[in-house]
């Protein structure tokens, strides 16, 4: 037994003998160390895709969600933004103004809560604006081609006491917000062809909002026109062109004074002639 031990002793403390057991684990150690990583990096990971295309504002559920397997490489690539968990999905929504393609993976960037939901149509509307909805359809928009982010004019039409036409610019140089159909879809944010325009969004200053509301309780109708591109990208302030028609529509109407103010304010609704 004590020559054992002397020889295995002898062995382990002779340099060439330690050398090469010192490869022999660097070389053990750079195998395994590599085979690990390759296979960290071979090995694929689930993760969720889009069955179907889902529309801009559309709560994705369950039967939408697919399963892949795709390379970790290209996971790691990818996975800042990617969601790899259903309960990160289910319930979401997909972004106002993103289209998720069927097939795609879902990213973060692209799937909203409800409460997060901003509507495009009220984001940026200057203070002491009040939105207007303005009925149209096909035809009065031109094709539907009143796109949102155009500038337009409002025209009036009506007759006067005698039955003579009246027929004008009203405003000019207003930014159209939104382009929706009967049911509340943006128009133009999603791709399902077919959607037929049934209000015009925009937002103008309070007077003008208050003039705007009396034309619905009037004879008369609001004709909205478009204007080239030019028109749009270097856009004038929102002003009443036609002091005739604003004259004319503040004569079919009765002005009420402001609450608790004696001033004679244009505030709240107004009551029509008889």
């Amino acid at each position: 037994m004590n020559n054992i031990l002397v020889s295995l002793k002898r062995f382990f403390t002779n340099k060439n003998t330690v050398t090469i057991l010192g490869v022999v684990g660097i070389v053990l150690v750079l195998f395994f160390g590599y085979s690990y990583r390759i296979k960290q990096q071979t090995n694929p990971i689930r993760v969720p895709y889009a069955k179907q295309e889902i529309q801009p504002r559309t709560q994705v559920t369950e039967d939408m969600i697919g399963w892949l397997e795709i390379p970790r490489t290209m996971y790691n690539k990818i996975s800042n933004n990617a969601i790899t968990l259903k309960n990160d999905i289910v319930g979401k929504y997909a972004a106002y103004n993103t289209v998720i393609p069927a097939g795609s993976l879902f990213y973060r960037s692209t799937l909203l809560n409800w409460s997060e939901m901003p509507d495009s149509a009220w984001a940026d509307i200057p203070d002491k604006y009040t939105v207007v909805s303005l009925n149209v359809n096909t035809e009065t928009t031109y094709g539907n081609s009143i796109f949102p982010g155009n500038y337009i004019d409002l025209y009036y039409q009506t007759y006067d006491e005698t039955g003579k036409l009246i027929y004008g610019k009203f405003i000019e140089s207003i930014e159209v917000l939104a382009v929706k159909d009967s049911s509340g879809k943006h128009v133009f944010e999603n791709s399902q062809a077919g959607l037929v325009p049934a209000s015009l969004i925009f937002a103008v200053p309070e007077d003008m909002y208050l003039l705007l509301k009396d034309t619905q309780y009037l004879s008369g109708q609001l004709v909205p026109v478009p204007r080239n591109k030019s028109y749009s990208e270097n856009p004038s302030p929102t002003i009443i062109y036609s002091d005739y028609i604003q004259d004319y529509i503040l004569s079919q109407t009765v002005i009420l004074p402001e609450q608790g103010s004696s001033n004679n304010g244009r505030v709240g609704t107004v009551d029509t002639v008889e």
